[in-house]
């Protein structure tokens, strides 16, 4: 494939890991029963690349996996506008994960927090001994705290945070291993009975940032001048900032771009999705992840906040060939620098499907592949998928029983 043989000229790329990219190779059915139970085979999701994607100075090439049309186009797309204003500007905060600890059955809530403030640096210790690498990376346990929750449905109890610099670990088993390290000691130091001890996916002290300024000329097209398209812009994020139904679908947007990556990297998606949600509602009401504003040059000003617990060692993202080559495609060195390239490409997606829906509308990008996967899905050969599309497309019915009916007439012939 020529997109492949591209792609090795633009990467430090071997050919076994251009192979895992293409599926050739990648994940087999023999790696994949030692990651999951019961395997009975791969379920496979289309690798796209996005490009022009300028973050922190640096190019980057962002592979996606995702089932979607039009989001790796939107995403390049976008990432070639912000490029006239430097591209995206981005940073990850230390990679710090919250372990919780639920303990009931306490005699004396304030005489147990006392006591455990008393004995935090034993703790932490121990804590800390869960994961002698960790150490020597220079991670680890960093901090306790304890909440009071004097009324729930089941009583009062106490609730412990651990706070562990996982470094380059997405984090979880790091976490919950210290949890259950010092399980035994908060009952003793407590009187209490220690029942939940698990990682929070909301990793609100693992947040990532990006921003990107637009140019205004750069973003006029067809009819709409840049004026146009950064105040429309600008008053469809405002409909997502105040409206919880709207912010749900704004956000998915954002997350049409991250999940890709995240996916791709091997990484934990369900944890981003359910940490990005839970920060999304922080202050009480659900809203959009991003913001967007007139610069003081007239410039379109995006920005885009929220926790990413992503890791390059551990798990799936060494286990995976795939996610292998597809972090070394990046050049990420660290989970900081791979967080900051998915946050980026979490805001281009913003950005693109704002675009579109405030000004041509949503299904014009999105029609001529969705037309595509309609004939393929009504089976036809590869040689007619694009021609049944444009047919469809033409004719404004883009449905599986037109393809059906094009299909049916067209093998007559």
């Amino acid at each position: 494939m020529q997109r492949l043989t591209l792609l090795s000229q633009e990467s430090m790329l071997t050919q076994a890991e251009i192979d895992a990219l293409s599926g050739k190779t990648g994940l087999s059915a023999d790696i994949a029963d030692h990651m999951i139970e019961n395997v009975v085979g791969i379920f496979s999701l289309p690798l796209g690349i996005a490009r022009n994607f300028l973050i922190n100075g640096r190019e980057v090439l962002v592979p996606m996996a995702i089932e979607e049309p039009s989001v790796v186009a939107a995403a390049s797309h976008m990432a070639k506008l912000a490029r006239a204003g430097g591209g995206f500007r981005a940073v990850a905060s230390p990679p710090e994960m919250i372990g919780q600890m639920q303990v009931l059955d306490v005699p004396n809530l304030e005489k147990a927090k006392s006591a455990l403030d008393d004995e935090k640096e034993y703790l932490l210790q121990e804590a800390g001994k869960a994961d002698p690498v960790l150490n020597e990376l220079s991670g680890g346990a960093r901090d306790l705290t304890v909440r009071l929750i004097p009324e729930s449905p089941i009583g009062p109890f106490l609730v412990i945070h651990i706070i562990m610099d996982v470094r380059d670990a997405m984090g979880a088993n790091a976490v919950n291993t210290a949890m259950e390290r010092i399980a035994s000691d908060v009952e003793r130091i407590t009187g209490g009975r220690v029942l939940l001890r698990i990682l929070s996916n909301l990793a609100d002290r693992r947040l990532a940032h990006a921003t990107c300024t637009i140019p205004v000329e750069a973003l006029a097209f067809g009819d709409y001048s840049g004026e146009e398209v950064r105040n429309q812009i600008i008053e469809a994020w405002a409909f997502a900032a105040v409206d919880p139904h709207r912010a749900a679908t704004h956000n998915k947007g954002i997350m049409n771009g991250v999940d890709a990556v995240v996916i791709a990297s091997g990484n934990d998606w369900r944890a981003v999705e359910a940490g990005a949600h839970a920060y999304a509602a922080r202050n009480g009401r659900y809203t959009s992840l991003s913001t967007w504003s007139k610069g003081e040059k007239g410039d379109l000003v995006g920005e885009l906040e929220m926790p990413l617990a992503v890791g390059t060692v551990g798990g799936a993202t060494r286990v995976h060939p795939t996610a292998g080559a597809v972090l070394k495609l990046m050049n990420v060195k660290s989970a900081g620098e791979l967080a900051e390239i998915i946050v980026s490409v979490g805001l281009a997606q913003n950005l693109g499907a704002l675009r579109a829906l405030s000004t041509e509308g949503i299904q014009r990008g999105h029609m001529t592949l969705h037309a595509r996967q309609i004939a393929a899905s009504a089976g036809a050969p590869p040689e007619w998928i694009n021609p049944i599309a444009e047919q469809m497309i033409s004719e404004g019915r883009i449905h599986v029983n037109r393809a059906f009916e094009i299909l049916k007439d067209w093998s007559r012939k």
